[in-house]
């Protein structure tokens, strides 16, 4: 793993979305198409909308994924990731060639096999994902399911992710962020070739911390990032301002 620091969360976003484009046009060359996964959430912004401005990138050739989406939330929800994704990339690159979404309204198990048989075709070859306020991937809370082989999981929220939540906007109250959530589990994530992650802001210090400068633990979901062999996280210097080791 390694961490790059931009100035500013601006800047992080667009060397983030930079160099995970440069790893999309790679893997097109390489292997005539790229498969991705996409993160969501308010430290993704800037990161997507630069990916999205790159011009060298044939669309047609990448397969997408995402990493998780709430349980019984509708697609109408302000709070839906499908709707984030579908407003803030899908409908700016309408020539990609196919993309996968998490459709939380559906039985969840049955949702779970179906995207599972999906991704094992397609192997990853950059995934771009964020930390949570409680050191997680995706939706994998601490204690994360470090185990499991299953592509995507069915989640409890635990209160410190559902705050989060709350914090950044997406929801009116406590009450309504949902309690469950359909998420690709810690195993399918460190099995891409290549993983963007992007932490910008000064309330992900503590985990980034946590996470970064302690033993691998499933208390500390992000610490797992330790052992991945192509991982760089960008980070702002808010969100850096506690690391010892820079």
């Amino acid at each position: 793993m390694k961490i790059q620091i931009a100035p500013d969360p601006k800047t992080l976003g667009q060397t983030a979305g930079n160099d995970a484009a440069g790893l999309i046009r790679e893997a097109i060359s390489k292997n005539g198409s790229a498969n991705v996964i996409l993160a969501t959430g308010t430290s993704q912004f800037e990161t997507l909308n630069s990916i999205i401005n790159d011009k060298g990138i044939d669309w047609s050739r990448v397969v997408m994924f995402h990493l998780d989406e709430y349980i019984d939330l509708p697609i109408t929800s302000p709070a839906s990731f499908r709707k984030y994704l579908k407003e803030r990339f899908l409908e700016k690159i309408p020539t990609i060639g196919s993309a996968f979404l998490i459709d939380g309204e559906l039985d969840p198990k049955a949702e779970c096999e179906r995207l599972g048989f999906l991704i094992k075709k397609y192997p990853i070859d950059v995934a771009l994902i964020g930390i949570g306020e409680n050191g997680h991937i995706a939706f994998n809370d601490p204690p994360a399911d470090f185990e499991t082989r299953e592509p995507y999981i069915v989640v409890e929220l635990d209160e410190a992710c559902r705050k989060q939540q709350l914090g950044e906007g997406w929801f009116p109250s406590l009450n309504d962020v949902p309690r469950r959530a359909i998420s690709m589990s810690v195993h399918q994530i460190m099995l891409s070739k290549n993983i963007i992650c992007s932490v910008p802001d000064k309330r992900k210090a503590v985990a980034l911390k946590d996470c970064f400068e302690n033993e691998v633990s499933n208390l500390r979901p992000a610490s797992i990032l330790q052992r991945h062999n192509s991982c760089t996280c960008y980070l702002d210097e808010e969100s850096a301002s506690l690391l010892t080791r820079r």
